[in-house]
């Protein structure tokens, strides 16, 4: 299906720039990731961008909601989507959807399709539903395999 882009010159430049921007923003990740190693603990890889470690597991005793997001991020980067599956799938949905968001958001670029068009018409109940149950699953799970002292 081929969908127009903007109906006025200005809405074709709105929907241009909000695709270069994707793919830019997507590239930048890619290349910030690419240049850390996936931290062996599961979560911290973070701190090698220099952010501060997470002060939850030292306050609380378990990990973050968000507890290895980046290094599942960092793996997924690295071809090794297995290892980001099992270190936070969580993560690993989040990256990867921004990953193929961003495939085509490059993909109507090339094509001079809308991307604009094609966000609207997303299933966002069915993506919030996902990344709810997901997000709450995969907090389980890291705690579940969260190292004890």
């Amino acid at each position: 299906m081929r969908l127009p882009v903007g109906e006025s010159p200005a809405g074709a430049i709105v929907d241009r720039l909000a695709s270069v921007l994707l793919v830019g923003l997507a590239a930048f990740f890619v290349v910030i990731l690419g240049r850390v190693a996936p931290d062996g603990r599961g979560h911290g890889t973070h701190e090698q961008l220099g952010m501060s470690p997470c002060s939850w597991p030292t306050l609380y005793e378990m990990p973050c909601p968000t507890c290895g997001v980046t290094t599942a991020a960092t793996h997924l980067v690295h071809l090794e989507p297995l290892q980001a599956i099992a270190t936070q799938p969580f993560g690993t949905f989040l990256a990867g959807l921004g990953l193929y968001a961003a495939g085509a958001a490059l993909l109507c670029l090339v094509r001079g399709e809308s991307f604009v068009a094609r966000v609207a018409t997303a299933p966002y109940g069915l993506l919030l539903r996902v990344a709810l149950v997901l997000g709450f699953v995969s907090w389980g799970y890291v705690w579940m395999t969260w190292p004890r002292p």
